[in-house]
C-alpha cells in the first residue's frame, strides 16, 4: 500500500524518521512531511528539482501546528506551491528578512554612493523597521501587503520628536507627510532593491502600500524679504550671522553649507565646489566678487580640512546649532514664528525665479531638479508670462 501524507489518520500512521515521507506535487516538485516521534505534530519541507541543472533544492516550511490537524497538509502544499513558482520565476534559493533586505541595501549604498547616504539610510531602518521585529524578521516571499499597510499606519501615528536635548519632557508634533515619504522610500528602495537581485519575484506586497504621499512637499511658504533678511542677520550672534549671511548668498541647503570646507573654496578662481549635498554629485558655482570676498574672510587663516563656516568652538554648524541661533534671532528681529534656516533658501530660490533666471539654472545653483522647481516655484513666473504676452499686442 503507498504511504501517504495527505490525511491526518495516514501521517498518524507513519513511523517516527529523520527522512521526511515525500509527496510528489508535479514533475520534480514535492511536498514532505516528517514526524520524528509517535507525539509530534511533524514538521513539513519543500523539494524542488532544477530541470536545467538537475540540482535538488529544500526550503523547511515549518510545523503548521496553529492549524487544525486536517488543514495542515493544504497550507503546507500552498506554501510550497509559492516556493516553486517563486523558483520558476527564476527566484534565488536564498531565505531573505526584511531585515536582511535593508542591511544589504545599506551595503549596497556604501559601495555606490558613499559613506553618508548609507548611515543615513542604515539609521531611518534602525529606527522604524528593525524595532518592528514582527516586520523585520518575515520572510520577504512571505510579506503581504496588510503587514506592510499595518507598519505604515504605525508610523503614521508616531509622532516626531522635535527637541533632541535631554529633556525630560520631549516636544512632540505630529509626523508631516514629507516626513513619513522619507521613511517609506527608503524601505521602498530596500525591497525594490531585493526584488532586482531574484530575492523575491513579485513587489505586490509594497508596490501601493509604499507609494509616497503626493503633494507632501508643500510649497514653503515662509518667505523673506530683504529687509527681513537682514533683520535676521543683525540680530544673531556674528558667528552665526556669518552661517545665516552665506544662505542668503547662496540657494544652498543648510547642511550643504555647513559641510563646506575651505578646500572647497577656490579663491584664486572665485567657484565653489558642492560636495556634501543631498544632490549626491559635486557640483561648482561660479561667485560674484561680493560674493566671493565674504567666502574669503571665512576662509582666512584656515587649515584647507577646516569647516568653512565654524561655529565659536571651531567645529562644523550642525542642525541642532543652527535650529537653536535661528530660533534666538527671529525672537529678537520679531519675525514670523515659522522662520528656520531652510526659510532663507526658499527665499533666495523665490528672488531668483522672480528675477528672471531659467528654472534650468535654478535648479543646477540650488542642487534640485527642475522638476522640483517647477513644482513649488513655477506659480512664480505668472507675472513674467503676462508680461511677455502684453508684448505680442501688435
Amino acid at each position: 500500500m503507498p504511504i501517504t501524507i495527505t490525511t491526518v489518520r495516514a501521517r498518524d500512521a507513519l513511523k517516527p524518521r529523520r527522512e521526511p515521507y515525500w509527496h510528489r506535487l508535479a514533475g520534480g516538485a514535492y511536498i514532505g512531511y516528517r514526524k520524528m516521534s509517535a507525539d509530534s505534530a511533524g514538521a513539513w519541507s519543500a523539494r524542488y528539482r532544477d530541470p536545467e541543472t538537475g540540482q535538488q533544492r529544500y526550503r523547511a516550511l515549518g510545523t503548521f501546528d496553529e492549524m487544525p490537524a486536517a488543514q495542515r497538509f493544504d497550507a503546507a502544499k500552498t506554501a510550497a506551491g509559492v516556493w516553486f513558482s517563486h523558483l520558476g520565476h527564476g527566484g534565488s534559493t536564498d531565505v531573505v528578512t526584511v531585515r536582511a533586505a535593508c542591511e544589504a541595501y545599506v551595503t549596497h549604498l556604501r559601495e555606490t554612493k558613499g559613506t553618508k547616504p548609507a548611515d543615513e539610510a542604515d539609521a531611518r531602518f534602525r529606527r522604524w523597521v528593525f524595532t518592528d521585529t514582527a516586520l523585520a524578521g518575515t520572510e520577504l516571499g512571505k510579506l503581504t501587503r496588510s503587514r506592510i499597510e499595518a507598519w505604515r499606519k504605525n508610523l503614521t501615528n508616531t509622532p516626531v520628536k522635535v527637541n533632541r536635548d535631554n529633556r525630560e519632557t520631549p516636544v512632540l508634533r505630529p509626523r508631516a507627510p514629507g516626513s513619513l515619504n522619507r521613511e517609506v522610500t527608503g524601505l521602498r528602495a530596500a525591497l525594490n532593491y531585493a526584488h532586482d537581485l531574484g530575492h523575491v519575484v513579485t513587489d505586490m506586497a509594497w508596490r501601493v502600500a509604499l507609494r509616497p504621499t503626493k503633494n507632501a512637499d508643500r510649497r514653503r511658504d515662509c518667505y523673506l524679504d530683504r529687509d527681513q533678511r537682514r533683520r535676521l542677520l543683525d540680530a544673531a550672534p556674528p558667528v552665526a550671522a556669518a552661517f545665516l549671511r552665506g544662505l542668503c548668498l547662496l540657494p544652498l541647503r543648510p547642511g550643504a553649507l555647513a559641510g563646506l570646507t575651505v578646500a572647497d573654496f577656490d579663491k584664486r578662481l572665485g567657484t565653489l565646489r558642492i560636495g556634501k549635498d543631498k544632490a549626491g554629485a559635486d557640483r561648482r558655482i561660479t561667485l560674484p566678487a561680493t560674493t566671493a570676498a565674504f567666502f574669503a574672510e571665512q576662509a582666512k587663516g584656515k587649515l584647507p580640512a577646516a569647516p568653512l563656516f565654524a561655529r565659536a568652538d571651531g567645529m562644523a554648524w550642525d542642525k541642532d546649532a543652527w535650529k537653536l541661533s535661528v530660533k534666538v534671532a527671529v525672537k529678537a528681529a520679531k519675525l514670523p514664528a515659522a522662520t528656520t534656516a531652510y526659510a532663507l533658501r526658499h527665499s533666495t530660490i523665490t528672488d531668483l525665479v522672480t528675477g528672471g533666471l531659467p528654472l534650468l539654472t535654478v535648479a543646477q545653483l540650488s542642487g534640485t531638479s527642475v522638476v522640483m522647481v517647477e513644482r513649488h516655484y513655477g506659480h512664480l513666473q505668472a507675472a513674467q508670462a503676462a508680461a511677455a504676452l502684453a508684448g505680442l499686442a501688435l
